[in-house]
């Protein structure tokens, strides 16, 4: 694969497994990616996660650390100020989710602008309560209606895309935690970016909680609002470009 390829790690609470997965991305990735970065970032862990990446640093891998945890969103954006690559990965910690084939992501991206997994994809292979299911299918049945997003799966914790794609997205973006993946597909969706559905392994054991899927369907009115009423992202689009400042640009 030419070009360099930049993997991020949102973590919250992983101590005892991050440096696992560290490892099953250099795994997987190393083959394919003749140049690659990892960058974890440890979104205020209390159990330890921070210093169980730091252990695991080296040349390929950097890691991203503060206090307070803010959720994934503002992970993922913190991380992907320090990216350097042509392609970024956005990845689980938790490796629940794995491409069946990341060639087939990487070379997705030469006619595509996001290449995202898909539980609903023919191809893929899913082990997954069905409790679990049933909730995902409902969220994305509304989330198409509310957004106009075409994806049949939002949020499986596997996207990738070309970074400079990315660079035109999360400025805009405001969900830090349940609802993150939603709005930056209805972002992508909005500025017409082209958005590929791959498949994807992924052996899923915990049921979402009450909790979780109430702040989820408040997130995703409050992206349906801004998209939809106040037209907040289509008004914010030359500014917040304008003043979001990764390390690198493409």
């Amino acid at each position: 694969m030419k070009g360099r390829v930049s993997v991020i790690l949102p973590a919250y609470n992983e101590g005892e497994h991050i440096a696992e997965s560290i490892a099953s991305v250099k795994d997987l990735f190393g083959p394919a990616c003749k140049e690659l970065e990892i960058i974890v970032v440890d979104d205020g862990s209390t159990d330890g996660t921070l210093i169980a990446a730091e252990g695991t640093a080296d040349e390929l891998t950097r890691i991203v650390g503060y206090p307070r945890n803010q959720g994934k969103g503002h992970a993922i954006r913190q991380g992907f100020r320090r990216v350097t690559g042509e392609i970024t990965f956005l990845l689980d910690s938790d490796m629940e989710i794995a491409p069946r084939d990341l060639l087939q992501y990487l070379n997705a991206l030469k006619s595509v602008d996001i290449a995202i997994g898909s539980k609903r994809h023919p191809l893929s292979r899913v082990e997954t309560p069905t409790m679990r299911m049933f909730l995902s299918l409902g969220f994305n049945l509304l989330e198409r209606m509310l957004t106009g997003v075409r994806a049949t799966d939002t949020q499986a914790g596997l996207k990738c895309a070309k970074s400079e794609a990315l660079y035109e997205i999360l400025p805009l973006l405001s969900v830090k935690k349940y609802a993150f993946d939603a709005e930056l597909l209805a972002v992508a969706t909005l500025l017409k970016f082209d958005i590929g559905e791959l498949p994807v392994q992924i052996e899923l054991s915990a049921s979402f909680s009450a909790r979780k899927v109430f702040r989820m369907l408040v997130d995703l009115l409050g992206i349906a609002y801004r998209l939809r009423i106040r037209r907040w992202y289509q008004e914010n689009l030359q500014e917040m470009t304008d003043t979001y400042k990764p390390i690198i640009r493409w």
